[in-house]
């Protein structure tokens, strides 16, 4: 779609600079400096106006990006409008609450699309920071307190004039009401609000507005949130545009309200009791560029139905600013008009097995409901409390798992541990149960049928759930039964160890016959009472998983194997997901010497990735989820983060290489 840029300034080669990879084309550009017009079209080989009413005369331009200074957006906007263009224009999109909604009116009259800066809801770092809320984690959210230290702009703008006209409010303050509003809908009023003057004596340029603003927001359906607006502040100050909310489970804190780039400690969650743990992307991330707000106007242009969400939110935010400056006159509490604005959160994340597809129904009725293929987080986090040769207590780092993201945990009757899992599931501030893949496990000594339907059975008791998203057997072969299984981290170290690896009198394990074929359909009993969503096996061969797949009536949704580059298992690999089998890598990191390897360090280098995050992007990059297991903190991040990486085919190939048949443990 052809647009035309009203506005060259700072800000418009930002804009500019997204279009080539956009659905988008710049068809003219108008400025009423006409060198700086000149400049611009001249880079997108355009012409170029200094009229804005000779530039819609001659250009075939649709869409109108309306980037000039602050207060000029109205009036370009209601010409732009009465010309019957779409717009696009900078924040605000008025500086009177009146003005903004006549503009929404006027763009539904004419059925013409409407939108308005700041896009930054849909950035990187705020989606995440959306997508942790609506999560769950936080229960109902009673208190925020939002920044917007735009800074002084005498230092760091070129053409500081409208910036000092307006005040910081409309701004920078526009940041923060845009993704608040986004998130929990209008503001309902203003409760509270101050204003004061305060700026360097030797300045000649001053503000000619307040340079300072705080307020109190009630949001109709969320929190209380005080808001502070300052160019007295600077922007390189502690808080530029922080944003921290605090709720009955937890708090969030997001660096930037305003920020495009992203990082993995831009957003942190912290549950009640519990210190705060940065939460990272969890898969790839597409990078926040302004033209993308354009053209996703320009698509609903397209389909037939302008949007005009963009100039509601951006007339509610100009009426929450004029609010605020009727309560720091001294007006008390002011209501403020929604201007139609509704929310547009994130959806929360959903870790499940996913609904059959009509792609699926053949091999569903050929092999049972279960052989339907399962949506996996790119990792997940082990909870074995086996580590470097002894048994250690694990639910610190489950609980930091959870409040950093991880949305699998394999669990299983051998790590003894599924109590605690279950109290910390069921604890305030947990994810909710959909948004948890668990995976359990039967060990080997209850493969017999009766003995696979009770450990299952207490299993979900322990975790307090109703059924399993993934249930699997921990090996193919069996050992003989010694007792159950329950609560193992509560025996002493030598009954468990019977319990778990029993010897014959020989001093060998003491096997059980029990064929691999008929231990799965022992395990097809589980599905059959509905105990768990999808059957899987763990520690197979390439030759046991097709016994599994020739006997049984239900395929496995998942393998788990011992992964990584020394054993990649590539055709065990290539099988799972030619058959819609996923495949999860246990031990990925714990291989001796492989965190040493030249290689991996030389790629971790070039990414900025530790040789560990290397190993788990290789996973990920080819489909295979790493449940890496930590006890340290910033190793269950920095883990996690590593998901969102995506390596090369040439980077993985360089990593196959290091690939050793002999590899023994």
């Amino acid at each position: 779609m052809n647009c035309l840029f009203v506005g060259a300034g700072s800000i418009a080669p930002e804009y500019a600079a997204g279009l080539s990879g956009s659905s988008l084309s710049l068809a003219g550009v108008v400025d009423l400096d006409a060198d700086r017009a000149a400049a611009l079209a001249a880079d997108h080989d355009c012409p170029s106006f200094t009229d804005l009413e000779t530039a819609l005369s001659a250009v075939d331009a649709p869409l109108v990006v309306n980037l000039t200074s602050h207060a000029a957006h109205a009036p370009v906007t209601r010409t732009a409008l009465e010309a019957d263009r779409h717009v696009y224009s900078q924040k605000p999109l008025a500086l009177d609450a009146d003005e903004a909604k006549a503009l929404v009116a006027l763009a539904r009259e004419r059925d013409l699309g409407l939108g308005c800066a700041p896009g930054t809801p849909r950035a990187p770092s705020q989606r995440r920071a959306g997508r942790l809320l609506a999560d769950g984690r936080l229960g109902p959210v009673g208190l925020g307190y939002a920044h917007a230290h735009v800074g002084r702009v005498t230092d760091w703008h070129d053409r500081p004039d409208s910036f000092l006209e307006i005040g910081p409010l409309y701004d920078g303050a526009v940041y923060p009401l845009a993704l608040l509003a986004s998130w929990f809908g209008p503001v309902e009023r203003v409760r509270v609000a101050d204003a004061l003057d305060v700026w360097p004596e030797r300045e000649d340029r001053r503000p000619s507005t307040p340079s300072h603003v705080e307020a109190t927001l009630a949001f109709a359906a969320g929190p209380t949130v005080r808001l502070t607006a300052s160019f007295y502040a600077p922007h390189r100050s502690r808080e530029f545009y922080g944003l921290e909310l605090h709720g009955d489970d937890g708090s969030l804190y997001l660096k930037g309200t305003g920020a495009m780039e992203t990082g993995r400690d831009h957003v942190r969650f912290g549950r009640v009791g519990r210190e705060y743990v940065s939460a990272p992307p969890t898969s790839p991330e597409e990078p926040y560029e302004y033209v993308g707000a354009v053209e996703r106007l320009a698509a609903t242009i397209e389909a037939g139905s302008p949007s005009r969400a963009g100039g509601r939110r951006g007339a509610h935010v100009v009426a929450v600013c004029n609010a605020i400056e009727a309560a720091a006159g001294g007006e008390g509490p002011v209501v403020v008009d929604d201007c139609g604005a509704t929310a547009d959160p994130p959806p929360a994340p959903v870790v499940r097995p996913a609904t059959t597809t009509e792609s699926d129904a053949g091999r569903e009725s050929e092999k049972g409901p279960g052989a339907a293929a399962i949506r996996l987080p790119a990792v997940g986090f082990g909870c074995s409390r086996y580590r470097d040769g002894e048994y250690v207590d694990r639910v610190d780092s489950i609980a930091t798992a959870l409040d950093a993201g991880y949305r699998l945990l394999d669990s299983a009757e051998l790590y003894g541990n599924e109590h605690r899992i279950g109290e910390l599931l069921a604890a305030p501030g947990a994810p909710d149960r959909e948004r948890v893949f668990l995976l359990g496990k039967a060990w080997r000594t209850n493969h017999r049928r009766e003995h696979l339907l009770a450990a299952c059975a207490g299993s979900r008791e322990e975790l307090g759930i109703d059924a399993f998203d993934c249930y699997a057997l921990h090996w193919p072969s069996a050992l003989e039964h010694r007792g159950e299984l329950n609560r193992l981290a509560e025996k002493p170290v030598e009954r468990q160890e019977t319990l778990t690896f029993p010897e014959g009198e020989d001093g060998e394990p003491a096997t059980a016959d029990v064929a691999l074929a008929t231990a799965w359909r022992n395990l097809e009993a589980v599905h059959e009472r509905g105990w768990a969503r999808t059957l899987g096996i763990c520690n197979v061969s390439r030759a046991q998983l097709e016994t599994v797949l020739e006997t049984g009536e239900i395929d496995p949704a998942l393998v788990q194997v011992e992964r990584h580059p020394y054993r990649p298992r590539n055709g065990l690999v290539e099988l799972c997901h030619g058959r819609g089998i996923r495949v999860v890598a246990h031990s990925p990191l714990s291989a001796p010497g492989l965190l040493d390897e030249p290689v991996l360090n030389a790629i971790g280098t070039e990414r900025g990735l530790s040789p560990a995050e290397v190993v788990i992007a290789w996973n990920a990059s080819q489909g295979v989820v790493p449940i890496p297991s930590s006890t340290a903190e910033s190793h269950v991040v920095s883990n996690l983060a590593a998901g969102s990486e995506r390596l090369t085919a040439d980077e993985v190939a360089r990593i196959d290489a290091l690939r050793d048949p002999n590899f023994e443990r």
